[in-house]
Parts: structure tokens; sequence; C-alpha cells
């Protein structure tokens, strides 16, 4: 049977653009998931390819950034060392973290402190072992 009345190929004329709308916009959203894979692959890929840094343990999302006699953050952290290297900042978080993990379960919390004549430090506390380590 063929279609003579124009209001029925006007309907039959807006139900196909109205499929070619939807299927452009899953189109759409199917190439945005693939970009934002795409990008988060390529953050992972660059987390491998930084295996030296450090993650500020302070604010918990910024790298370090270590010089000799500096380490400091975006976030404000700023200690004045003495051949400090990134090995050996990551060398002494985690066996400070571990000698706490060893003991509390619970997760310490990191500030900087400094007394009045004192350079800063940082300071790892835990509320619930009442343990407190300066590493300097």
């Amino acid at each position: 049977q063929m279609l003579d009345d124009p209001d029925e190929l006007a309907v039959l004329e807006e139900i196909q653009q109205e499929l070619i709308l939807q299927e452009q916009l899953v189109i759409e959203e199917y190439e945005r998931s693939l970009r934002f894979d795409e990008e988060c692959l390529n953050a992972m890929l660059d987390g491998l390819d930084a295996t030296d840094r450090v993650i500020c343990p302070v604010c918990r999302k910024n790298n370090l950034t270590v010089k000799a006699h500096l380490v400091c953050c975006q976030c404000g952290l700023y200690i004045s060392t003495q051949d400090m290297t990134e090995g050996k900042l990551r060398s002494l978080l985690e066996s400070t973290l571990t000698e706490h993990s060893q003991r509390c379960l619970h997760s310490p919390e990191f500030t900087v402190t400094s007394g009045m004549e004192e350079e800063a430090s940082l300071l790892m506390s835990c509320s619930v072992s009442a343990n407190v380590s300066f590493l300097e």
C-alpha cells in the first residue's frame, strides 16, 4: 500500500528526522566517552612514566618539587633541606608510614610545623595512636 496522504508522509519524515537526530546524539556521546577513556589512559601512562615523583603528603593532590635544598608544593608546603632527592624523600615517607602502620590501622595526618627559630619541618601525627614523627 502506497502512502499518498501528505500528512502521513510528513509524519514519517518527522519520525525519520528524529531517529537521525537520536543516532547523531548517540554517536556524539560514544565519541565523548572514547575521548574521556583516552584521556584517562594517557593520565595513567603519564603517572607510570613519572615514577620518581612524590605526591605531597599534606594536600595529597600535587606532586612535590624536590631540590637539593628545598621541598615545596603548590599547597604552601615549603621546607629547607640538605641534599634531598625525590628518592630519599620517598624512602623517608614510606619507612615512617610503614612503621606507623605496624602499630596502628589508622591513617596519619601530615602538617608543616616550625618553632620560633627552627626551620620548617614535616610533622606526621595520628590522633588515634598519639604518634608524632618529624621528617626534616
